[in-house]
């Protein structure tokens, strides 16, 4: 059953009979969550905090980012439509195409960080040539793109043996590094190495799945009921994200160093790395790249998912090559600044001017939808400048513009209407 078959289709509202229970849809998406990536960025934050402050830093940054992501797998589930299709109200017909390229690069960026990294990662591990590493890039930034195609009934198989096998990895890991570093209060006691902000940290962990929780209703549309999605989404960030940002952080402590590869070298865990960064990046690369397909689809409003997927593959394969890889943190800093704008404008959409029932997507809209579209750049704006916690910065923006003009939209409709009845009568 192909990724596109078993949501009817992407450019569509999802049908009651593909509705899908707690489950099955758990299993993917936990599985996209329990993502090396998100380890990779822990362990940046873990040289340059103390243990206690990394432990609220991760609960309360993947809280926030598991609510953000509920919320939208709520109005998904509800409504039956993805992120992309919901675009269409808040931003215009034309206008939506604005969001699918964000995603899509978000997205793409994601694809080419894990294509590289399982590349580089290998002939680190395996001691191999470097003239391999772009060879390998290619290789798996095509076969990645092949899980793509297999769907979501392949990713959660993948799933159910990738979990388990990396969860007892890093448990062996996180043992290991806690006994090197001298027991808990080895941990309580090192002293933190680098420099960032807590604002920087929690918009990092925010920003390992900003783009993911933001497309998220790629998956929760075909939810039964809306508190199945907001379970599935609460499960799997808090849950599935924060364990991988808490791995990565806690390994960085005791070795203070950020780079997971490197740490289980000096573990002596290279062949259980191998192990782990297969299955892992083979579980997530496959909806990381389904994500890009569904907006490039929507943009170009085309159904031809498989084109689409390996030519976003192609793309994908070149930005890796080009040096994704070293370019984690800003791409991070990016995702949690500019992505979740869009999630607040479709929040205040459903519930501020549609009052949580969307019309037919065969209604007529307009090309533009101006007021969103000024929501969503006054909402990136503010939270790019801002000090504080960026993506709620942004959220919470993009949410206020769009109620207040959706307000003062009304009382002129209102004013005008009142206006032509006093002239009629």
């Amino acid at each position: 059953m192909s990724a596109v078959e078993h949501d009817e289709s992407w450019l569509e509202k999802t049908p009651e009979s593909h509705r899908k229970g707690f489950l099955p849809i758990t299993l993917v998406i936990f599985g996209f969550t329990f993502f090396t990536g998100t380890m990779f960025a822990g362990s940046k934050i873990g040289v340059a905090f103390d243990f206690i402050d990394i432990l609220w830093i991760a609960i309360l940054g993947n809280f926030l980012l598991a609510s953000y992501a509920a919320t939208l797998g709520y109005i998904s589930a509800k409504s039956g439509l993805n992120t992309v299709l919901m675009g269409r109200f808040c931003f215009g017909n034309i206008g939506s195409k604005l969001s699918d390229m964000v995603l899509g690069f978000a997205e793409l960026g994601w694809y080419a960080w894990g294509t590289a990294t399982i590349a580089i990662s290998l002939v680190k591990l395996l001691d191999l040539s470097e003239s391999l590493t772009i060879p390998l890039m290619i290789a798996f930034g095509l076969a990645f793109a092949v899980t793509a195609i297999v769907g979501s009934k392949g990713l959660a198989m993948l799933a159910k043996l990738s979990i388990p096998v990396m969860s007892v990895i890093l448990v062996w890991s996180i043992v290991t590094a806690t006994k090197d570093v001298g027991g808990f209060d080895g941990l309580f006691a090192a002293m933190p190495t680098d420099k960032l902000t807590v604002a920087q940290a929690l918009t990092i962990v925010f920003g390992t799945f900003a783009s993911g929780a933001t497309q998220i209703t790629n998956w929760t549309r075909t939810a039964k009921n809306g508190k199945t999605a907001i379970w599935v989404c609460l499960v799997s960030f808090v849950v599935g994200n924060g364990a991988m940002v808490l791995a990565g952080a806690w390994m960085a402590i005791a070795y203070q160093q950020a780079d997971i590869v490197e740490v289980l070298i000096l573990q002596g865990l290279s062949i259980a790395a191998v192990v782990m960064l297969c299955l892992n990046l083979a579980t997530i690369q496959g909806p990381t790249i389904y994500n890009v397909s569904a907006a490039a689809c929507h943009l170009v409003r085309s159904d031809r998912h498989k084109l689409m997927t390996f030519a976003a593959a192609i793309v994908g394969i070149v930005l890796a090559v080009g040096g994704m890889y070293e370019m984690l943190i800003p791409f991070l800093v990016l995702l949690g600044t500019f992505m979740p704008p869009i999630g607040g404008v479709i929040m205040a959409d459903f519930w501020i001017k549609h009052r949580g029932q969307y019309p037919e997507l065969w209604t007529k809209l307009p090309n533009f939808n101006y007021l969103g579209l000024t929501a969503y750049v006054i909402g990136s704006a503010v939270a790019y400048f801002s000090p504080w916690f960026a993506p709620i910065v942004g959220i919470v923006t993009s949410v206020v513009v769009y109620g207040v003009g959706v307000k003062v939209q009304q009382a002129y409709k209102n004013k005008s209407t009142n206006l032509t009845l006093a002239k009629s009568s």
